[in-house]
């Protein structure tokens, strides 16, 4: 019997029968996968970032040290962060081991380390899981997660909730798009993002995948998971008002003409920032992972130069290292007219 879609509501335009799609139409063509992976054994890619891994270490890498009580963010690496809201820590997209891959032996393998061990964290409140690719929804640091953290709350998409419940999660929060959750006096917003979900070749698309808002007493911040640049991202702000800080994904978009429908590339960034009012931002899902042809520093030095050609006040969109803490301390929400 075929699998049927049991979220399914006519009346929501991202939903089918079968799973759900993006709101702006766009996709691969039969053969498109094969032409790209060809082109990137002929021309030898992805290229070592400049001056090697070691230098690229030296230059974007720093142990994580997790202190003080204000808000704050640490990045730590890929689309991963810790999050400090109103005293509670939330951990987004968590991927603490070497591989991004359903086995231990084959798969993309990190090009830097954790900045951080599992054991090193601090109490978390919540994980908040984007989507269920393997660079995004692990399954060895959920377990170890959970090991420690057994009361942990998972915020997930719609359609992940039976994977964490059959993973040992006690607290599982599922959420369609533009639904919301109050958790601890903070109000989590599941929200639209351009990409796909997949973890077998026979579940594609039959779980969503999103964006979050959290908003908090002081901030309104915006992790935008793993999303392809559209126009349909800026009712995000018009719905839930303009955030006042962004996680924005610069990395894995080459080559363009593949990776522009599920992935934005520095100059899509640094738009949509602009659109936004160009709040407190800084890049994530580079870095880590060889997933595209660029090389793993090239997202930096990109984003670097359209900032620098095009950006009025390019201090606001900070380039972190991995594992470097931005303070949010700065004035609130209401303070700066963005309610």
């Amino acid at each position: 019997m075929a699998w049927k879609n049991p979220w399914y509501n006519s009346a929501l335009t991202h939903h089918t029968p079968q799973g759900f799609r993006n709101l702006t139409p766009g996709g691969h063509q039969p053969g498109d996968v094969e032409r790209w992976q060809k082109e990137r054994r002929a021309a030898g890619l992805p290229h070592p970032p400049e001056g090697g891994y070691d230098g690229f270490l030296q230059q974007w890498w720093q142990r994580a040290e997790i202190g003080g009580s204000e808000d704050g963010v640490w990045w730590l690496g890929h689309a991963s962060m810790l999050l400090r809201l109103d005293g509670c820590y939330l951990l987004a997209d968590p991927l603490f081991f070497n591989r991004a891959s359903p086995v231990r032996f084959s798969g993309p393998l990190r090009k830097s380390p954790a900045p951080l061990s599992v054991n090193e964290l601090p109490a978390l409140d919540a994980i908040l899981i984007s989507h269920n690719h393997y660079d995004h929804l692990d399954t060895r640091t959920i377990r170890a997660l959970l090991k420690r953290f057994p009361d942990v709350t998972l915020f997930v998409p719609l359609g992940l909730g039976r994977w964490c419940r059959r993973h040992g999660v006690r607290h599982v929060v599922e959420l369609d798009w533009w639904q919301s959750f109050t958790f601890q006096g903070m109000t989590l917003s599941a929200v639209p993002a351009q990409h796909w979900s997949m973890r077998t070749p026979w579940d594609r698309d039959r779980s969503l995948w999103c964006g979050w808002v959290i908003e908090s007493r002081a901030h309104r911040f915006w992790f935008a998971g793993d999303t392809g640049y559209t126009p349909d991202l800026l009712a995000i702000p018009e719905r839930l008002g303009r955030p006042d800080v962004a996680a924005l994904p610069v990395g894995a978009y080459a080559p363009r003409w593949f990776m522009s429908v599920h992935h934005m590339d520095p100059q899509h960034a640094v738009s949509l920032w602009q659109q936004i009012g160009e709040p407190l931002a800084f890049p994530i899902h580079w870095g880590v992972f060889e997933l595209a042809d660029e090389a793993i520093d090239e997202p930096a030095r990109e984003l670097a130069a359209v900032l620098n050609e095009t950006a009025t006040q390019t201090d606001n969109f900070r380039i972190l290292k991995i594992g470097e803490y931005l303070s949010l301390d700065a004035p609130t929400i209401k303070e700066i007219g963005l309610a």
